[in-house]
């Protein structure tokens, strides 16, 4: 019963929505997500029967798989599908051989004929009806890396009822802590187990990129919109280095190549990647994804975006980490709490403190991941 009334509210709010949907494809952050969740343009999910269905939100959830994505798809027999709700995860996975695209929204994955032998999908991914439907269809379903922030937490006890529902249809959940286990307990989750933060995943690297180390790299990495503007204003007084500036949303490119631009007029040598496919100069836009983790690895300081000021909540550390970069960040990491505790060695500054420490930072020692999670261990469990 709770699943056709399910089933029909969400298809009233499709139909509701529709018009609203219609407008907002033309932006450009949208122009692909949309058609493709909201009408099944482009968007014909195929998976022949016994594969394996992964589901991710964004590109920094999507780069936290692609690990067990890559080691399940060493056998050639085992077909992959991953799907994903934005534009910027559906990019990240371009280098991974499996098919890939966007989520229906919920209604239309009730027309799927998809017969996955496992569900797997992370964090807080919570459809009622992806879950549901694949389970009716005799998959297994898995949460893996399943966590709910303190934060999040008050507004899922509101609607604990819908939860419960969506938890009955769950078989497994690989929670990241303690604290999630119990948050996830009292939301009625059953048969729970604590596997750490799978982000702790150190990254690898194919080391492809032909970046010149007769410089120190630096990067922006993840920015957002102010963010640009303190890291150029740090670098223009430094007189050394190379910066590589990787905004975190591709709808953002021109407005950010439009402020490097500006800083010809300092000398500085600048260059957009997509139009180059070099990372000659002194200020490099990367408007391309998918090559941060190999810039890590030939980085030397890394300057994580979206925490100088209150709001977003800063990005993976992780990744930089595992290349043993120096990091420096902004106070506001609240989003990165769990990961922090595993990281030792960030300089966490405020936005005007980033020139001085890049001055002298030769006094800022290298970050280093002080836990690791056991892949192979973590695949046992999905099997």
């Amino acid at each position: 019963m709770f699943y056709k009334i399910y089933f029909f509210i969400s298809l009233v709010l499709w139909l509701i929505a529709l018009p609203f949907l219609y407008i907002l494809q033309f932006y450009k952050k949208y122009h692909k997500s949309i058609p493709a969740r909201f009408w099944l343009r482009n968007n014909k999910l195929k998976l022949k029967d016994g594969g394996i269905w992964f589901h991710a939100c964004s590109l920094g959830e999507v780069n936290n798989l692609k690990p067990f994505i890559l080691k399940i798809s060493e056998n050639k027999n085992i077909d992959i599908l991953l799907t994903t709700i934005t534009e910027t995860g559906f990019n990240s996975a371009n280098n991974l051989k499996i098919q890939r695209n966007f989520l229906p929204f919920e209604p239309l994955l009730y027309f799927l004929k998809i017969n996955s032998s496992k569900l797997i999908v992370f964090e807080a991914e919570l459809w009622f009806m992806l879950f549901a439907n694949q389970k009716q269809k005799g998959s297994k379903t898995i949460l893996l890396s399943g966590r709910i922030t303190s934060r999040s937490f008050p507004k899922y006890l509101k609607f604990k009822f819908l939860y419960s529902q969506i938890f009955k249809n769950i078989d497994l959940i690989l929670a990241q802590s303690i604290e999630d286990k119990n948050r996830f307990l009292e939301l009625g989750a059953k048969n729970i187990e604590i596997i750490g933060n799978v982000k702790l995943l150190k990254s690898k690297s194919n080391n492809t990129l032909d970046i010149k180390k007769d410089k120190i790299i630096i990067v922006g990495a993840s920015t957002h919109k102010g963010d640009e503007q303190i890291i150029l204003n740090a670098f223009k007084n430094l007189g050394w280095g190379k910066l590589l500036i990787v905004p975190r949303h591709k709808e953002r490119f021109d407005e950010v190549w439009q402020l490097i631009e500006t800083y010809k007029k300092w000398g500085f040598i600048t260059n957009r990647y997509s139009i180059n496919n070099n990372f000659e100069g002194d200020i490099i836009l990367i408007d391309k994804f998918g090559l941060l983790i190999d810039i890590y690895s030939k980085s030397d300081v890394v300057i994580l975006g979206g925490a100088f000021v209150d709001g977003i909540g800063g990005h993976n550390p992780v990744e930089p980490a595992s290349f043993n970069n120096k990091i420096i960040s902004g106070n506001y990491m609240f989003n990165q709490k769990e990961l922090l505790k595993y990281i030792k060695n960030i300089k966490f500054i405020n936005k005007n403190e980033l020139e001085n420490i890049l001055k002298n930072i030769d006094l800022v020692e290298k970050a280093e991941i002080t836990e690791n999670i056991d892949l192979e261990l973590i695949l046992k469990k999905l099997e």
